[in-house]
């Protein structure tokens, strides 16, 4: 592993732009993460970033879960009309129609699933995944994102295309695409990096 810039260590390219992703590489991205609640923020928040740089949803998401009610999907799918109407007025989230009727469907579909969400995302993990070498080598999308986007179509979800859950993928820690020399690569973190 090396260092980076004046000691520091070496991170996924993507990492380095801002300190909200330095924070957000460090700390979340790759982890695994359960919990239902916790993977429909994630879920919702990846369906928010579509067509968005991800640094405008990351700089947004305390917003987002004081309006969303902590993305707890019994909550959020009680919301009605007032709710969206409120939701299309507040600044301080990304005010899009169709993304927000999207997260408040997607609430009571997760709702209706016969597996907690956690475990229906869980069961795409790859039994292999091969460590990307550099940022060329990340993939948008697998064909493991490909059946999970299907499924979650099947169940009544939207706003959960391939690439988008490709990325939820990843930031779950279903798969581990921190590059090979970033100190958060899963070889260095066996060996007492974390």
């Amino acid at each position: 592993m090396g260092e980076g810039a004046v000691g520091e260590p070496v991170r996924c390219g993507w990492a380095g732009s801002a300190p909200e992703y330095v924070r957000y590489h460090d700390d979340e991205w790759g982890r695994p993460l359960r919990g239902v609640t916790a993977m429909f923020e994630r879920l919702s928040l990846e369906a928010f970033q579509s067509g968005l740089s991800w640094i405008v949803i990351l700089r947004k998401r305390p917003n987002f879960r004081a309006a969303f009610a902590g993305f707890d999907p019994a909550e959020v799918a009680r919301f009605g009309d007032t709710d969206v109407a409120r939701l299309l007025a507040d600044a301080g989230i990304v005010r899009n129609r169709s993304k927000i009727e999207a997260t408040i469907g997607n609430a009571r579909a997760v709702l209706d699933l016969d597996t907690p969400l956690d475990e229906l995302l869980w069961s795409f993990a790859p039994d292999a995944h091969t460590r990307p070498a550099t940022l060329a080598d990340v993939p948008a999308t697998s064909p493991e994102s490909v059946a999970m986007a299907k499924a979650l179509k099947k169940r009544g979800l939207r706003f959960v295309g391939p690439t988008t859950c490709y990325a939820l993928m990843q930031a779950a820690g279903i798969v581990d695409d921190h590059v090979a020399d970033c100190w958060r690569s899963a070889p260095q973190r066996e060996h007492g990096a974390d």
